[in-house]
């Protein structure tokens, strides 16, 4: 197998298994499984390769793909043939864009849906490679906090809505229907395109008016906000049993401890996991007392999040310096600091962004409060992106090391008091 192109490798690649990213740590190889579902022993399997071909960290990004850290351009080829001789990555993974869809890991028939929906889409060329259709079934686990190009909600029993662009909508169509509706619009989406392809480079790029012809769909009311989902703990599927649903801090964790996770699951007798976009892994199909075994282990011997009021689960940070080349800090390593610090913030619902540079891959969209890497200090943005201006300046590391036992850090970060004062 041929090694990566330099260009495969630039700055800013959005990368699969067959096109890594260059990172600071080595190549960063992201991994889409077959159907986005993975058994206990392929989740052993993969942290064995972590190792073997890797530096052994593995993450789960914001979309629930899986990423592997430190492959190296000698072990590189070898994790790719291995990975699909066992079948553990999308036989097209890496022929195209990245993943398409996006779904609840906890979903039922969404899941059926994205698939249709991802096969349909490799038939269509032109289709810009960050292009994201969420498919989210209405439930209990809403997905309104995800940004999408394109979004099929469930609104009643086995009908949904399509909004472009979360800007206009349409329907109401049969979910069975649905999959060609959004192929339909994709379609005309990547025509359109193919006629300015500079200037169009995602679904929101086109005028407000230009969106409704992408379909024969009728105009359609948004469907009504939903309550924030929760993000870790147990979950009733009702005939398929209770879910467990365990998060990664920041969404990374060391092989070996997902290697103890899954022979946890295992011995629990689950067969069924999903990865998460809220950077953890739902284990499907237990009985109730063998997921809240699962869940107790987890939090007790692995220390990762298992309740939704965990503060870390309230923080996005990039992997930062030295791991990333374009980290300007050591993002990953302040934020968990950080997370500490205003832990009782976080638990009330503040959300804080980390970012190593203003590129900002852990987070796009605006957090309450945004850290942006700068030199070895950061800029502060509130109720912001890392591309939003800053309005002020600090040198974070400093002021954690010089925090008092006992001293909130309120006293050092007006902005965190400030923040504390918009929540109460």
């Amino acid at each position: 197998m041929n090694a990566p192109s330099p260009e495969t490798l630039r700055r800013g690649w959005c990368p699969s298994t067959l096109k890594p990213m260059e990172t600071g740590d080595g190549w960063l190889v992201r991994l889409h499984p077959p159907g986005a579902r993975l058994t206990p022993a392929e989740l052993r399997r993969i942290a064995a390769l972590a190792r073997q071909y890797g530096n052994g960290l593995i993450e789960i990004s914001a979309r629930g793909n899986m990423q592997l850290r430190g492959v190296t351009a000698e072990s590189h080829p070898r994790l790719v043939a291995t990975l699909l001789a066992e079948r553990l990555v999308d036989e097209h993974d890496g022929a195209g864009p990245q993943r398409l869809t996006l779904t609840s890991p906890l979903a039922g028939a969404g899941i059926a849906l994205a698939a249709e929906i991802e096969a349909r889409a490799r038939d269509i060329t032109g289709l810009p490679a960050k292009l994201s259709v969420v498919v989210d079934d209405g439930g209990a686990q809403s997905l309104d906090a995800f940004a999408g190009d394109l979004r099929v909600v469930g609104i009643a029993p086995g009908i949904a809505a399509i909004g472009l662009a979360d800007r206009v909508w349409l329907g109401p169509v049969d979910e069975g229907q649905a999959g060609e509706a959004v192929a339909t619009m994709l379609a005309r989406f990547a025509a359109l395109r193919a006629q300015a392809p500079d200037a169009i480079r995602r679904l929101r790029d086109l005028p407000p008016g230009a969106l409704p012809t992408l379909s024969d769909l009728p105009a359609a009311p948004a469907p009504p906000e939903r309550p924030a989902p929760r993000r870790a703990g147990l979950f009733p599927l009702g005939s398929d049993g209770f879910a467990a649903l365990v998060g990664l801090p920041f969404g990374r964790a060391d092989a070996a401890t997902l290697d103890r996770l899954a022979t946890a699951a295992e011995a629990q007798g689950c067969s069924k996991i999903r990865l998460s976009p809220w950077r953890g892994i739902a284990f499907r199909g237990l009985a109730e007392a063998d997921a809240e075994a699962l869940l107790g282990f987890a939090a007790c011997e692995l220390g990762l999040i298992v309740r939704d009021d965990d503060p870390r689960l309230s923080v996005q940070a990039c992997a930062g310096a030295p791991a990333c080349l374009r980290a300007e800090t050591a993002a990953m390593a302040d934020a968990a600091r950080l997370a500490q610090e205003i832990a009782p913030l976080l638990a009330a619902g503040l959300t804080l962004h980390v970012s190593g540079c203003v590129k900002s891959c852990a987070q796009p969209g605006a957090a309450d409060l945004t850290l942006v890497g700068r030199a070895g200090r950061y800029g502060v943005v509130i109720a912001g992106t890392a591309r939003d201006h800053a309005l002020a300046e600090l040198d974070l590391s400093a002021i954690l090391a010089r925090l008092q036992p006992g001293q909130e850090i309120h006293a050092r970060l007006p902005m965190a008091g400030r923040l504390a004062g918009r929540r109460a």
